[in-house]
């Protein structure tokens, strides 16, 4: 696997998202409407992203966002069926965190659902932790928020 740094522009980074939104609503939308998450999910602020490639084909991507001056949120994240279950969501995650530590952030959030168990279990195991909903998750019990330092003494291996 290649994975690429590149931005919110790239072109495979905005059809990876496209893809995992045709996911979710397969997964979550009859129990969920997503229409109110769409607002939250805007490419145009992402200045930091990842695409995964399989020699030339897009196997997956995701992307960090500025949230505050030492915290950063990971978004968009989605590594497409096919290379599921093979530790691809586990190395883009890491790789993302290692890029948000670079670039002096110390802490990482992330939003995300319950009845997403594989993406919470990715999370978790890279040392996320549930905290309370944030900025505009915070009246939507659906979301599910986690955190984790980044920072030098917070890093993991």
């Amino acid at each position: 696997m290649n994975f690429v740094r590149t931005d919110g522009k790239n072109k495979d980074f905005i059809e990876n998202c496209r893809l995992l939104d045709l996911d979710l609503d397969r997964r979550v939308g009859r129990q969920i409407k997503r229409e109110k998450y769409q607002k939250f999910n805007q490419l145009d602020e992402i200045r930091e992203a990842i695409v995964v490639y399989d020699k030339d084909r897009l196997a997956g991507g995701g992307a960090i966002r500025k949230y505050d001056d030492g915290t950063v949120e990971l978004k968009r994240v989605f590594v497409h069926t096919e290379y599921q279950g093979q530790g691809i969501g586990s190395s883009l995650v890491s790789l993302l965190i290692e890029w948000a530590a670079e670039l002096g952030y110390r802490k990482m959030i992330l939003e995300t659902g319950e009845l997403l168990a594989e993406s919470c279990a990715v999370y978790k195991k890279l040392g996320f932790t549930v905290i309370p909903n944030y900025g505009p998750y915070v009246d939507m019990p659906e979301s599910l928020c986690m955190a984790r330092d980044i920072s030098e003494t917070g890093e993991r291996p």
